[in-house]
């Protein structure tokens, strides 16, 4: 072991793990507590002290108002997290995890590491990914990868069956995200096909359908409603994810929760059974909300169900046996326990490091190759429509990859073209993200549609995006780098004004229809599940609340108009 060390983390919902290669295979790393799995918890002590883990986990139940949970399902939202009596932002969170993780590493280790590979979901989108760097970065890594999660536990798969040939299905459904990914294994080279997934499905709903009906119950039996109690809310979280592991290998489960809550003085108890048959009826919808992301990396890799040889279960959440029967039903075919589910990502990210590091030959190591998990494009004007995105490269290609898109001119004697940068699945560009822009000038002058333009984009292994424009007939080019691993975003560098007391503003009165449909539409669940509209519709939200609270009237008609313009679109 030397100064170059570069550890794997997965850095998880629930839980958080590191890994480091030794005589060429991974090993685990312990914690503090002597322990591999460290929750991923973070809360301030009675002395105001931090602390994280297991610590942090056991201290939620007695003082949630001070810990914070699950930082994960935050990224990339502007969501603050309050802590003590101070907001974090989820990025802040993640780092001081990462530095617990960076302390207890070095403590094991004997020496300072600073280098790391991290892994994510392969569903994150590139604001979540770049702010995952950002954590790593606070946290005083080096952030050397960032490895989709399902393409890490293949690896750990990989290095011990280096001569299959094979196609692979990673199924990993942990605390907070499903990703199912497909890849094909022959001669030690591991080639992922197709990514798919949901950023909002995990552990943590089925414990959260656990509390809804505990709370319905006893709302039933008591005449209370404790959802608006945050201590006995606390103690139901923690029931329910005690019983949903109960329920994997018994046939019923008893929830006593004594002096949970009091009723005209007389302090009340909650007490219920509930049976395998129960909860899987009432989680039955989320189980069926993971055959959609199955059917688009089958369909995208061209890949027959029939011609899978191997289904890797990844992350705790597959310990459910219902995960289990119901992916065997849907793939007809048994799933493998080949991967420990709660360690194979760590040992993948710490493969990968390996890799980097030099300590893994690529003939003893293995070669990956990793697909863009979102279709790039840029914005052009087609039939009268401004905003349409037009993809020059579609989601789930071999990444390294170069494409190219030919392009007219819009307007006659046109001379400049700007070209913009989006990644996204919606035809129009405000519903995906920006990445980048740049200009390419000294068109000739002619009629719109005569003059050529030719975009490139160029995606490496490493997050480099390359895109450049060319003018054929006169030679003038211009090109943007966009490193999808560290391009900063404009309004990452500037933190949020406080817009609640919009309704104080002069204008109030004549936005306030819009911006209740507005906060009512992203409280709803077909929303949840679309991360682009419901990042812009938010942004756009605060647009038009600033502008009132500043008065200023004409950007807040804008703010408006573009805000009905994205409610049409799903109407």
């Amino acid at each position: 072991m030397g100064a170059n060390t570069i550890i794997g983390i997965d850095l998880g919902t629930s839980t958080t793990e590191a890994a480091v290669i030794r005589d060429g295979k991974p090993v685990m790393i312990v914690n503090f507590d002597g322990q591999i799995i460290t929750p991923s918890a973070a809360g301030v002590d009675k002395n105001g002290q931090f602390v994280f883990g297991e610590k942090a986990k056991a201290q939620y139940l007695l003082a949630p108002e001070d810990t914070v949970i699950e930082a994960k399902r935050k990224i990339g939202t502007k969501e603050k997290l309050r802590m003590g009596n101070k907001e974090y932002t989820p990025v802040e969170i993640s780092s001081m995890l990462l530095k617990h993780v960076r302390d207890y590493v070095s403590e094991y280790l004997g020496e300072e590491i600073s280098r790391a590979v991290i892994s994510v979901p392969a569903y994150f989108d590139d604001l979540q990914r770049q702010e995952t760097v950002q954590a790593g970065k606070q946290a005083g890594f080096d952030v050397e990868r960032i490895i989709n999660e399902p393409t890490a536990a293949a690896l750990s798969y990989g290095i011990g069956h280096m001569e299959e040939e094979s196609h692979i299905l990673v199924y990993d459904l942990g605390g907070g995200t499903f990703d199912v990914t497909l890849l094909e294994m022959f001669g030690g080279v591991v080639e992922v096909k197709a990514s798919s997934g949901d950023n909002q499905l995990g552990g943590k709903d089925f414990d959260e359908c656990l509390i809804q009906w505990l709370l319905f119950q006893f709302r039933k039996k008591n005449g209370k409603d404790l959802s608006s109690d945050p201590a006995a809310m606390v103690k139901l979280k923690e029931q329910a994810e005690w019983c949903k592991k109960e329920l994997s290998t018994q046939d019923s489960c008893q929830i006593v929760i004594p002096f949970i809550a009091e009723k005209d003085g007389k302090p009340l108890a909650l007490e219920e059974t509930i049976t395998v048959d129960q909860f899987e009826e009432m989680t039955r919808e989320l189980v069926e909300r993971t055959h959609a992301p199955i059917d688009v990396v089958l369909a995208d890799s061209g890949v027959l169900a029939s011609e899978i040889d191997r289904i890797l279960l990844v992350g705790g959440s597959t310990r459910m046996p219902m995960i289990q029967r119901d992916i065997q039903d849907y793939l007809q075919k048994e799933p493998s326990k080949a991967v420990n589910p709660d360690y194979a990502v760590a040992e993948g990210a710490a493969i990968q490091a390996g890799i980097i590091e030099g300590v893994l030959s690529r003939e003893e190591g293995i070669i990956m190759t990793d697909v863009n998990p979102y279709t790039l494009g840029i914005r052009v004007l087609c039939e009268d429509d401004s905003n349409y995105m037009s993809i020059v490269i579609p989601r789930n290609v071999t990444i390294p990859v170069v494409r190219k898109g030919t392009y007219y001119t819009s307007a006659d004697y046109q001379t400049v073209a700007k070209i913009e940068v989006y990644q996204g699945e919606h035809d129009d560009v405000r519903m995906n993200h920006f990445l980048g822009e740049f200009t390419v000038s000294g068109i000739p002058m002619r009629l719109a549609g005569e003059e050529r333009i030719e975009v490139e984009f160029s995606y490496n292994l490493n997050g480099m995006l390359d895109v450049s424009a060319r003018i054929p007939s006169s030679g003038e080019q211009a090109s943007v780098e966009i490193n999808m691993m560290e391009y900063e975003y404009e309004f990452g560098e500037q933190p949020d004004m406080d817009v609640s007391k919009w309704k104080e503003s002069t204008f109030a009165k004549q936005f306030r229809t819009v911006i209740r449909r507005v906060e009512r539409k992203l409280k709803s669940e077909e929303v949840q599940g679309m991360p682009f509209y419901k990042e812009d519709l938010e942004e756009r939200l605060y647009d038009l609340k600033l502008a009132l609270i500043e008065e200023d009237l004409e950007s807040a008609e804008i703010a408006e108009e573009d805000l009905l313009e994205m409610l049409a679109e799903f109407e």
